[in-house]
């Protein structure tokens, strides 16, 4: 730095540390990323903002500083939003989750809170400290007039970097062309954050003009039922007492959820096989449920049952569909319920407040939203927990809608990770290594014995839980139909993709499999076996198996469910998929400005 002779020391010695942080942040921050073209993206802003800054303030030492702490925090966050929750920091981030939630799970992430609560102290403690100890000393040796010219020139020269650097035609192209799963998953934090700005705008499928399939998608009256009054759907026990003309239904997320048999490691009988993944004489649909996310994001799962569609048809910006998609669908499972004569309620297990819950289920239609911290349920609640508050809701509503059935969701939490609470803690026989060993295809190593022994552990508790739900209901007097389903995989910070499955590969990606199963105590016109199934075709078979007449959107749901074997983005039939989106987009209006 020109004149640090002339310093004081506390200035050499702060100046010196905000060099030794630059060198870091270029080390383990643009040095890092996934590709070449991205470090040099990351690195051209990070100099060129430096540069500006030298420019406008003369000051070395602060001209360093604010860039540093500005992507150092920005690196450092996304490091450990992706360390703890999956997906890496960007943009519509600061829109939609800083906010009293982003407290919330801090709570449960000590040292979350910490960066937070160190941050907010050291970040504007060092600013003002490089101003303060810092003087304007760049250009000094030339007179004022040429300083003020080259500081111009300088000054728009930078602009001008740094505005062909964020011009997404620009040379810099390439690092903006990737999705956004992409971005989530490779762990290039500065270029994804700062390319995720021009990653926010929902977009629909752009309409097949090629497609000539002349397909119909209105179901025949046979395939579509007016009600569910005939003799076959009476419930096992007896007709309902007080003359209800539909079902019941209730949908159960399960957080993080799938059937542990499906990894090849786990062979254990007792803690392997467990009875809510069985099919039994009332089970009607089950199979393994394609999803759409992956070790978190279960607020798309929540989009998709509600909607029928898939967030990433929207482009980058449906992962944040609560909030930009929720407001704008036409056509959902409550209010084709609703039209039917049934009472939608949601159960959540959070604040509503979280991921703007209480005002998507609003959008989605639904006509009471239960707030699970008004029931004193939080991250740590069981799935006993939850149901025994659905037990006081469900009876409650079902004394005063005596006649009106009802759609019930409510949404599980304690699968949620971290699945990290130590293995001498845990009751037997989750209190040591359930499948021990090196190098062989039964073993899996510490890390992934403690997290898998969490899961199972805490899975023992959903499965007596989900039988004593389903006594409640099934056994009841009353026609019920049960939904439940796991909405993404747990991440096990990243090992669960490296655990080998047993799924075949027609199956799909692997790593977006979970499971789904239907069940009712009533026989229903057509039952459904076993059979894979993408997420957004579930309200469309809960509404067959209901007997529930659908509408135009909800029949050409399920034709598509049938059509392409219950694949849907990765329908094999291309011709098939494309007359689908134009028809439910471009001539149904699926989505609305």
């Amino acid at each position: 730095m020109p004149g640090s002779a002339s310093l004081p020391r506390r200035s050499k010695v702060l100046f010196s540390l905000v060099l030794a942080a630059i060198v870091a942040l270029i080390a383990f921050g643009p040095l890092r990323e996934a590709t070449w073209i991205e470090c040099a993206f990351s690195s051209t802003l990070i100099l060129a903002f430096i540069v500006l800054l030298v420019l406008l303030t003369r000051r070395w030492m602060f001209a360093l500083a604010l860039p540093t702490l500005v992507f150092g925090g920005l690196l450092i966050a996304s490091i450990m939003k992706f360390h703890y929750l999956t997906t890496p920091l960007m943009a519509p981030d600061l829109v939609y989750f800083v906010n009293r939630d982003l407290l919330d799970v801090a709570l449960h992430y000590p040292p979350i809170l910490i960066a937070v609560i160190t941050a907010a102290i050291a970040i504007p403690t060092l600013l003002v400290l490089a101003w303060r100890w810092d003087r304007p000393r760049f250009l000094a040796g030339l007179s004022q007039k040429r300083r003020r010219l080259a500081r111009i020139v300088g000054t728009l020269t930078t602009l001008v970097v740094l505005a062909l650097a964020l011009w997404p035609r620009g040379p810099f192209a390439s690092v903006f062309e990737k999705g956004m799963w992409q971005a989530m998953n490779d762990k290039s934090y500065l270029t994804d954050f700062v390319t995720s700005f021009y990653q926010t705008q929902v977009v629909i499928p752009a309409f097949a003009h090629d497609e000539e399939s002349g397909l119909d998608w209105t179901q025949t009256a046979a395939d579509n039922p007016p009600a569910c009054a005939t003799p076959a759907c009476k419930p096992d026990a007896a007709r309902a007492k007080d003359g209800q003309e539909h079902p019941d239904i209730v949908a159960v997320l399960e957080e993080s959820t799938f059937d542990p048999a499906m990894i090849k490691a786990c062979t254990r009988a007792d803690v392997c096989k467990r009875k809510m993944f069985v099919s039994d004489g009332r089970t009607r649909a089950h199979g393994p449920l394609t999803v759409h996310v992956w070790g978190g994001g279960t607020w798309t799962s929540e989009f998709s049952l509600m909607t029928g569609l898939n967030h990433l048809s929207f482009g980058d910006a449906g992962l944040y569909a609560p909030y930009n998609l929720a407001p704008r669908v036409n056509f959902t499972l409550p209010r084709m319920l609703h039209e039917a004569g049934y009472r939608a309620i949601a159960i959540y297990p959070m604040s509503g407040d979280f991921i703007n819950a209480r005002n998507a289920y609003k959008n989605y239609g639904f006509d009471a939203f239960y707030d699970g911290k008004d029931y004193g349920l939080s991250w740590e609640s069981s799935d006993n927990d939850l149901f025994q508050v659905f037990n006081q809701i469900y009876d409650k509503e079902k004394q005063v809608y005596a006649k009106q059935p009802l759609f019930v969701m409510m949404l599980t939490l304690r699968q949620h990770g971290p699945h990290m609470t130590p293995l001498k803690t845990l009751s037997a026989p989750y209190d040591k290594p359930l499948f021990p060993g090196k190098f062989t295809p039964k073993s899996l190593d510490e890390w992934m014995n403690l997290n898998f022994g969490n899961y199972l552990q805490r899975l023992e508790g959903s499965d007596i839980a989900m039988a004593e739900l389903e006594k409640k209901l099934l056994d009841a007097d009353r026609p019920v139909l049960l939904f439940h389903f796991g909405d993404h995989q747990p991440s096990f910070d990243g090992a669960m993709r490296a655990l080998d499955k047993n799924l075949p590969a027609a199956d799909g990606d692997a790593n977006f499999i979970t499971y789904y199963v239907l069940k009712t105590n009533y026989k229903p016109a057509k039952q459904y076996g076993e059979r894979e199934m993408d997420l957004s075709f579930a309200p469309s078979l809960i509404l067959d198996v209901a007997g529930v007449k659908k509408d135009t959107f909800f029949q050409a749901n399920a034709l598509m469910r049938e059509r392409c074997g219950g694949f849907y983005l990765n329908c094999s039939k291309s011709e098939i998929l494309d007359s689908y989106q134009n028809y439910v987009f471009y001539q149904l209006g699926a989505l609305h400005e």
